[in-house]
């Protein structure tokens, strides 16, 4: 495929090229902030830059909804919605751990970056929808529930508030230069086990 054609991208709708565009350009704004060139985001998409500017009204804009995607719960709500609900409860979990922390991490990452950076929300606050923090996380929970269902007989709280718990706990668990001290099975381990070495037994 020559550049010329490449660059066109041909058959892709404004939708699925501003989708393209968003998700080349997360990795280098965790990266390089609000300071990162929509020239740099053109290059690691294999467009010209002006294609960035046919789906989006500038540089702000797209800045704006990358932060949005990274705080939607679509991506974490899939990688939950793929776990084997055949296997253990304990890896069920672990799975979930990793599938949410990584969640949290890229949230984590890209809002820290632009802030660093200096961006304070731009000029196009309401041009760029996503879900609230509240949708965000009933939508998260409910795939939690949908895990423990199950082993809903086993457990000594309805799914709801074992959900609720347990995704309480992977906000608050011990961090080590802003990593997580606990592994995904051990925090599992933990969580269903609790804190006395025998309990497990």
């Amino acid at each position: 495929m020559t550049d010329s054609k490449r660059r066109r991208a041909p058959g892709m709708s404004p939708e699925q090229r501003r989708a393209m565009i968003i998700q080349t350009a997360i990795p280098l704004i965790t990266e390089y902030g609000a300071a990162v060139t929509t020239a740099k985001i053109a290059r690691a998409a294999g467009i010209g830059e002006g294609t960035i500017f046919r789906v989006f009204a500038d540089k702000d804009e797209l800045l704006q909804a990358c932060l949005a995607e990274a705080l939607s719960p679509e991506h974490a709500v899939r990688e939950l919605g793929a776990i084997d609900v055949s296997q253990p409860l304990p890896d069920r979990l672990a799975d979930a751990a990793e599938a949410l922390q990584a969640h949290l991490d890229r949230m984590g990452a890209i809002a820290g970056s632009l802030h660093t950076s200096g961006h304070r929300g731009g000029k196009h606050p309401g041009t760029v929808r996503g879900a609230g923090r509240t949708e965000s996380t009933s939508r998260i929970l409910a795939a939690l529930v949908e895990l423990l269902e199950p082993d809903k007989a086993a457990l000594r709280r309805p799914p709801e508030q074992i959900a609720a718990l347990f995704y309480g706990l992977l906000f608050t668990q011990p961090r080590k230069d802003d990593k997580p001290e606990l592994t995904p099975h051990e925090l599992a381990e933990v969580f269903l086990h609790g804190a006395l070495a025998g309990a497990a037994k």
